[in-house]
């Protein structure tokens, strides 16, 4: 990929195929995909080659190493626009030219996929090998980055979905980390001056997703997109959000487990919100608590 596309794009004899709007986005195609390649042939290959005798210890290393796999979330976040590039110039004369000089059978999105495709095998691979490892020195190592692989998985889907958001006036990154993100049914119940208006469980509840982040939540609506691949991604278009400072939890509602409330401002504002399972309504009413204390 390096040698037979990126470099091609700097090569003069090949310029002339190039259309002027492919001319400056090699960092939007190939994303950080050099910064891998680098920690994978210098770093990572030469850490595990360690491992070699002792299988069952390379825990350790997925541990060593871990804060250098969250290069790979900065590379899904950047998938999408990159995607969208090569579906503009996929068929140019440039990339075929670069194919054919290659003797390769598959065209260039495939190799960019590979990196998605490899944060997502290592999980299976750990798994794997901890269950054949369980009574092992390095078992505890092995779950532990598992337990890692699994968190920066998590990091990369929910940034995917961040990203997708539309319509936010401010600096989401303002907000702090992401937590969770997911989509519930939301029944909304304000207290307006003398009138109240009741919007509550007889009425059609809201499709909302929901963005948790440290220091505020966030109520969107989810757009279905039509297209392949990642453009059938959805997109969000942000409807409002509450700043935790002033948010306040009551975990049980009245005859149903899914359902918890979240009020705000002294329950001037109180939203029912329903999650898809008892399970998922447990993890976010967690999640919330360690943020509001």
């Amino acid at each position: 990929v390096f040698q037979g596309y990126a470099a091609e794009m700097d090569n003069p004899l090949m310029a002339h195929l190039i259309s002027p709007e492919l001319q400056n986005k090699k960092d939007i195609l190939f994303g950080n995909m050099e910064e891998i390649y680098h920690f994978h042939n210098r770093i990572f290959l030469r850490e595990l080659e360690n491992y070699v005798e002792c299988p069952e210890l390379v825990g350790r290393c997925f541990l060593d190493q871990m804060e250098d796999f969250q290069i790979y979330e900065k590379y899904c976040q950047n998938k999408p626009r990159s995607e969208s590039l090569w579906r503009q110039f996929s068929d140019s004369v440039f990339f075929q030219e670069c194919q054919r000089k290659l003797d390769h059978k598959l065209s260039l999105d495939s190799y960019l996929l590979k990196p998605v495709q490899r944060i997502t095998k290592y999980q299976l691979l750990l798994k794997e090998m901890l269950k054949y490892s369980k009574n092992c020195d390095g078992a505890e190592d092995l779950q532990e980055a598992l337990t890692s692989i699994l968190g920066i998985l998590k990091a990369v889907n929910d940034s995917m979905h961040q990203i997708a958001i539309t319509g936010y006036d401010g600096n989401l990154n303002e907000l702090g980390k992401l937590l969770m993100q997911g989509s519930f049914n939301v029944w909304t119940d304000h207290k307006k001056g003398h009138s109240k208006v009741k919007d509550l469980a007889r009425f059609k509840p809201m499709q909302r997703h929901l963005f948790l982040h440290e220091k505020a939540v966030l109520f969107c609506k989810k757009r279905e997109e039509n297209g392949e691949g990642y453009e059938k991604a959805p997109s969000y278009s942000y409807k409002h959000s509450l700043n935790m400072a002033a948010v306040g939890i009551t975990e049980n509602v009245k005859g149903d487990a899914k359902k918890f409330e979240i009020w705000y401002n002294a329950r001037e504002e109180v939203y029912i919100i329903q999650a898809p399972t008892p399970e998922v309504k447990a993890t976010w009413v967690n999640e919330i608590r360690k943020v509001l204390t």
